[in-house]
């Protein structure tokens, strides 16, 4: 009944004692789910007194533990063209096996005998340098026998120097004997002739005498003459041993100076070697470039260049390879609120694309199909994406993760923090608070095991 009348019936007729009522108003239609909702009630009171684990999600990708075990590409170091593949795809490959040949694609090395005659030019250039040498050494001997020979010319003309200032003293002792020879010879003839006057001496006697005087005034004069020649005789000499000097020091200068020209070319020359023996070495490691050969073991991923006869630059990429040995890591992405909370040595879980798994974040013992890592590195700046790079490793201690993993997969992370009641975090997530705060204890291997407000 719609009891629309504001005079109910129900008061002048009791419906009750009608079969129909009997059936309708005797059942109590809410008992089983009033009696679910109390049971709810208090189960859902109970369980928001259970432990709840505070945790940072991220996503992230497989990669290695080490850059040398990531994947990577193989450039050439000088520009080439591809002549032939040595391998395919999928290849494995052992360090130092040969990739790929190549050949050079710049004129000034077209010659294939470029390394033979770089070695003749280095060999004429050592034969330039031996013969600088030698002549450098006839340049030295030459030297020491001008040198010689004016120390013997510097000799003779002091000894002829020595001897004329001996003739001068000589003369000289005599030019003295002839003065007092002609004052002698002047008395004798001033006495003859006054004995002559007065008539004791004989005519014939003073003209004797007179004689005597004018033989001792030309030897007076002749002595004279022998000393100036004598004085010009020392002046001679020193002029000699001046002129002696001057033309040996010439001498010896220019052949110094041709010397040290000698020397100067054979140092030239050495450069030359030194230059031919650079670009000959140079041209040996280009040699060996022209091979594309592999730094380590691994698989062949992709080659990014084919075809033959295909023109490249240097540092172009020309293929991809996997290595073969590789210590497994996740790179995951925090946010930088979230960032305070990660540490070295922190528990992370890792759920991997492609491998079954039951994830209760709130409780990790009891997830299953995921793996336990270990924070090992958290970058220092952000990256492009406006968040944290953080490396995990393996935890040893937890199971070990599946070997069919890919590097590049996808992995989902769930790095594990305080222990609190569900209530708290329900509490924490309608206010939009951030995860407790915590650091490790000093000493602490793991960051995990022991946390502090």
């Amino acid at each position: 009944m719609l009891n629309i009348s504001k005079n109910p019936v129900s008061k002048e007729i009791d419906l009750t004692t009608y079969a129909s009522g009997k059936k309708i108003f005797n059942i109590e239609y809410y008992k089983y789910f009033n009696n679910f909702l109390k049971i709810f009630a208090i189960t859902l009171f109970v369980a928001l007194f259970l432990p709840w684990t505070q945790n940072i999600t991220g996503n992230g990708l497989v990669t290695t533990l080490t850059p040398e075990q990531r994947p990577q590409t193989i450039q050439s170091q000088i520009p080439g063209r591809i002549e032939q593949w040595y391998v395919r795809e999928g290849d494995y490959i052992q360090k130092g096996d040969t990739i790929l040949r190549i050949s050079e694609i710049k004129s000034e090395y077209f010659d294939d005998q470029l390394i033979e005659r770089t070695n003749d030019q280095i060999n004429a250039k050592i034969s330039s340098v031996d013969n600088y040498q030698f002549k450098v050494n006839a340049l030295g001997r030459q030297i020491t026998a001008l040198k010689q020979d004016r120390a013997l010319k510097l000799e003779i003309a002091r000894n002829k120097l020595l001897q004329a200032k001996l003739k001068v003293k000589s003369d000289s002792i005599k030019f003295e004997a002839a003065k007092t020879n002609i004052k002698i010879a002047e008395s004798q003839f001033n006495r003859i002739d006054m004995l002559q006057n007065e008539g004791i001496m004989a005519v014939k006697d003073v003209e004797e005498k007179r004689l005597k005087l004018q033989e001792t005034q030309a030897k007076l004069v002749e002595q004279e003459n022998n000393l100036l020649a004598a004085k010009n005789e020392i002046l001679n000499a020193k002029a000699e041993i001046a002129r002696v000097n001057a033309t040996y020091a010439d001498k010896i200068s220019k052949a110094q100076s041709d010397q040290f020209t000698a020397e100067s070319s054979g140092l030239d020359a050495q450069v030359e070697v030194s230059k031919l023996e650079n670009t000959n070495s140079n041209y040996r490691v280009r040699n060996s470039l022209l091979f594309i050969t592999a730094p380590q073991n691994g698989y062949i991923n992709l080659a990014l260049k084919g075809g033959i006869g295909e023109t490249f630059k240097e540092g172009e990429q020309l293929v991809s390879i996997m290595p073969a040995q590789v210590d497994l890591a996740v790179e995951t992405f925090v946010r930088p609120i979230d960032l305070p909370l990660i540490h070295i040595g922190e528990e992370v879980r890792v759920e991997f694309d492609g491998w079954p798994a039951i994830v209760f974040s709130g409780w990790p013992n009891v997830s299953y199909g995921t793996y336990g890592a270990k924070v090992v590195a958290i970058q220092r700046i952000n990256s492009d994406n406006g968040k944290y790079r953080v490396l995990l490793a393996p935890d040893e201690t937890d199971h070990e993760w599946p070997s069919e993993i890919r590097v590049g997969s996808g992995a989902r992370t769930i790095a594990l923090l305080e222990d609190v009641p569900i209530w708290f975090e329900l509490w924490r997530q309608l206010n939009s608070f951030p995860p407790n705060y915590y650091q490790p204890e000093p000493g602490s291997k793991e960051g995990s095991d022991s946390k502090k407000k």
